[in-house]
């Protein structure tokens, strides 16, 4: 299914047969990684499925699922780079950093330009740590940080090392502003996104995020849902 000339809605006989398969799934809106894992096993019907890099309930687009003995190569996906379409809100900002949670803090967007904006991103780009947001699943003390922030405890989190390649403004209609990024495994987003509103002094949250990239692996050569479903279909009926 990764294959360059193969068509997103050709069914392929081998392709959930031994020794595995790797997927290309565009993960919809409001799915966790999880959901599409689970699904992509009852479908299947195979026992084994892991994905790649695990993408938030609100963001959109490239998760890679493995099935069978392709899951021993999760790990290979995970540490390529990723490139994201990402849209940010100026002038406020939330406890989750993005659009799941109320906004916390209102700030303002006034005197900020369009210079300013590109300057503040410029500073972002390269190698740098980055602090892990508490509503996120890293583990601290053996825990999930987001079991501890929805009892409302802030718990001391180290910086981890993370490479932005190169930030890409898109578009910028103050206070809206959408950007292309490619950065390295164990980046958040997220994070980026309130660091940016924090050097703006305006305050910041991520609106939408897309994963358009993987490594060499492209969103537009993803399957959908439906899509997954239709050759599951097709597969049990050619071998009946």
């Amino acid at each position: 299914m990764t294959e360059k000339n193969q068509k997103k809605t050709t069914p392929n006989r081998t392709v959930f047969e031994d020794p595995g398969s790797v997927l290309l799934v565009d993960k919809p809106k409001d799915w966790t990684s999880f959901d599409v894992v689970k699904i992509v096993r009852q479908l299947l019907r195979v026992k084994r499925v892991g994905h790649a890099g695990t993408l938030d309930p609100m963001a959109t687009g490239l998760l890679i699922v493995c099935t069978g003995k392709k899951t021993k190569e999760v790990g290979t996906f995970v540490a390529k780079e990723k490139e994201y379409e990402a849209e940010l809100l100026l002038g406020a900002s939330t406890a989750t950093y993005d659009g799941e949670s109320a906004i916390d803090n209102v700030g303002t967007v006034e005197g900020i330009t369009i210079s300013m904006i590109e300057s503040a991103l410029s500073e972002f780009v390269g190698e740098q740590l980055q602090l892990p947001p508490m509503h996120s699943a890293v583990k601290v003390g053996g825990k999930r940080l987001y079991k501890y922030a929805r009892k409302g405890k802030i718990i001391q989190r180290d910086p981890r090392m993370v490479d932005v390649q190169s930030i890409t403004s898109l578009e910028i209609r103050i206070p809206r502003v959408k950007l292309k990024i490619v950065c390295s495994k164990g980046t958040y987003v997220r994070s980026l996104a309130h660091d940016i509103g924090k050097r703006l002094g305006s305050g910041a949250f991520l609106t939408g995020l897309r994963r358009t990239r993987i490594g060499q692996y492209e969103l537009d050569r993803a399957v959908s849902i439906d899509d997954v479903a239709a050759l599951a279909k097709n597969h049990r009926a050619s071998v009946l």
